[in-house]
């Protein structure tokens, strides 16, 4: 399979100004500064066509902030993505026009539904909106258009003039894929898009995506914190722990045998019908701050294993037959 997507070196900062009290208290003496939240710390990664890559973390690790850049909602502060071999945004050289085409074909699906569509607007309008402006539908074939649509997603296409709020979790969620698909994507970031629905929404959901998968030969960057979801969708497990990298496998390969202590210990909270009775065991500690991250390794703070080498040095992620990892106990021990 060939490259689809390709990031080098990636990284996202915020800065937040001090705010007019802040600078008062400055000229008063007190110490201010300018804080910076490190959400993205130079990640690489690649997604091949046709492939679902499922990316897993706790919350505050950078997932979300990570697939708003690839969709293009999100500028990032260093690095490169791009998109079938050619770089995103301004670097590309294109004409805007041309750089709209591309940027069509990345389209990002979110975690809440009622808060992503507009409540003032008809589903259908919602729908159809994107492909009239984009010339991809005349105003006189948008019904038809919106009506194939409804039909590719299992919602009725009689239920186009009806408001966001007239509908279930489970149906507002199929039509924001609808009006994703409306622009005739090749590459959909799912931020969390199951995570808000029952566990029984939550499955017909996952079995449409893996329809339209079929269907339309489309390529997934999945981004979950439900490992059980992620298992059962994707081909390949990035696992980020804040704002890195620090394993990627097949799925079945980390599932079966995890080798960063930070995807055994996510790995050790999942619950099991079968073992026997189980004893829960937290992960030690809290996540720092990406205000202030820690030197080295930045789970050297939480993990049983760490030594003087993980405090000052950061661990490269290392591929070895198809399985990375970042952890200096697989790159020469960490004393």
């Amino acid at each position: 399979m060939t490259t689809m997507l390709e990031l080098r070196e990636v990284s996202r900062r915020f800065e937040r100004r001090p705010d007019a009290i802040e600078k008062l208290a400055g000229l008063l003496g007190a110490k201010v500064s300018a804080q910076t939240v490190h959400a993205v710390d130079r990640v690489s990664f690649e997604v091949r066509r046709g492939e679902v890559v499922g990316l897993v973390g706790e919350s505050g690790c950078g997932k979300s902030t990570l697939g708003r850049m690839i969709a293009g909602l999100l500028p990032p502060s260093a690095g490169e993505i791009r998109f079938k071999g050619q770089p995103l945004g301004a670097k590309a050289g294109l004409t805007r026009q041309a750089q709209r085409a591309r940027r069509l074909q990345l389209q990002m699906i979110f975690q809440d539904p009622m808060s992503s569509l507009n409540p003032r607007m008809t589903v259908g309008d919602s729908i159809g909106e994107a492909a009239l402006v984009h010339g991809l539908s005349t105003r006189e074939g948008l019904a038809d258009h919106v009506a194939a649509l409804m039909r590719q997603v299992a919602l009725d296409p009689a239920y186009a003039s009806r408001y966001p709020h007239q509908f279930s979790g489970g149906q507002r969620q199929r039509i924001c894929i609808a009006r994703a698909l409306a622009v005739q994507p090749e590459f959909l970031v799912c931020d969390e898009s199951v995570a808000a629905l029952d566990v029984s929404i939550q499955a017909q959901i996952i079995n449409l995506f893996q329809q339209l998968r079929e269907q339309l030969q489309l390529t997934y960057l999945f981004i979950s914190h439900d490992l059980g979801v992620v298992r059962h969708l994707a081909d390949r497990v990035l696992v980020m722990y804040l704002g890195r990298v620090v394993e990627s496998a097949p799925t079945e390969a980390l599932f079966d045998q995890p080798r960063h202590p930070y995807t055994r210990a996510l790995l050790d909270q999942v619950p099991r019908l079968h073992g026997g009775r189980q004893q829960f065991r937290p992960i030690q500690g809290e996540i720092a701050s990406a205000l202030n991250p820690p030197s080295g390794c930045h789970f050297h703070t939480r993990c049983p294993q760490a030594g003087p080498r993980c405090r000052l040095e950061a661990p490269a992620l290392v591929m070895q037959h198809g399985h990375a990892v970042a952890c200096h106990l697989h790159q020469g021990g960490v004393q």
